[in-house]
């Protein structure tokens, strides 16, 4: 999928490209509105970016576990050339040593990543600071003409670029689980 950006000041718009969008078979998964008002989303019941999201949280978390890896398999390297894996206790030490240091690269990789703000937002910074509102959709290839079309109806809304969407099994993933939740009781 294709991440498309577009930059308005006016919410009530991205309200009406909203439900164009859903109307021409656009989902909730697909459709996020970035603010620093998320009251002001939230009353326009748009479908905002969760703070959680906001933050690097999850790719900081990821290199967090690489090095976790790295050290984990590092610790193990060391304790069997220097032989310390030969003595009465065996691996059993040396494995949960590796396995503390891979949840403590982890835990800590994740820490940094709620100081430090998401980066694929950090280059909107300065717009959302003015009080604007950044409307991002993952578009599939067979939807280009249908963005293409509403937007061309919305001339207020600035194209601030494109990028890498999220993977089209994740937003069918969503899309399914939301279905799911919304037939249960």
């Amino acid at each position: 999928m294709i991440r498309h950006f577009y930059v308005t000041a006016d919410i009530d718009e991205v309200e009406e490209v909203e439900k164009e969008l859903k109307s021409q078979g656009f989902t909730d998964s697909q459709i996020h509105v970035l603010s620093e008002n998320d009251t002001e989303v939230e009353t326009h019941d748009l479908h905002a970016v969760e703070s959680v999201l906001k933050q690097d949280v999850v790719h900081s978390t990821k290199i967090g576990a690489i090095y976790g890896v790295i050290g984990a398999i590092i610790t193990l390297l060391v304790s069997y050339t220097m032989g310390w894996t030969e003595s009465t206790v065996g691996w059993i030490p040396f494995i949960f040593l590796s396995i503390i240091i891979l949840g403590f690269c982890t835990w800590e990789g994740g820490l940094i990543g709620i100081q430090t703000p998401n980066i694929n937002f950090v280059q909107f910074k300065e717009i959302l600071h003015e009080g604007k509102h950044i409307l991002f959709v993952d578009v599939d290839p067979e939807q280009e003409m249908a963005i293409a079309s509403v937007m061309k109806m919305h001339p207020n809304i600035q194209v601030a670029g494109i990028g890498e969407g999220t993977p089209h099994w994740v937003v069918r993933a969503q899309d399914k689980f939301k279905r799911f939740m919304k037939v249960m009781p």
